[in-house]
């Protein structure tokens, strides 16, 4: 599974979790094309919370996309 946040107010930046049944959840952070950042996070709870409290993205702005 896969979840993106793209708010306006953080533009250029996207933000992706993808979940890993063996290992957990993967917040990636991209600027463009280039991912500038990925952390591993137990659960996407602790995944949206650490893009609040790190880059500011809205809970609300997360939304599930295909892979």
């Amino acid at each position: 599974m896969k979840w993106r946040a793209q708010p306006d107010n953080l533009k250029p930046k996207r933000f992706e979790i993808e979940h890993d049944p063996v290992i957990g959840f993967y917040l990636y952070v991209f600027e463009g094309k280039n991912c500038i950042g990925d952390y591993l996070q137990d659960t996407f709870e602790v995944a949206i919370e650490s893009a609040l409290e790190d880059y500011d993205v809205p809970k609300d702005a997360w939304k599930e996309v295909e892979d």
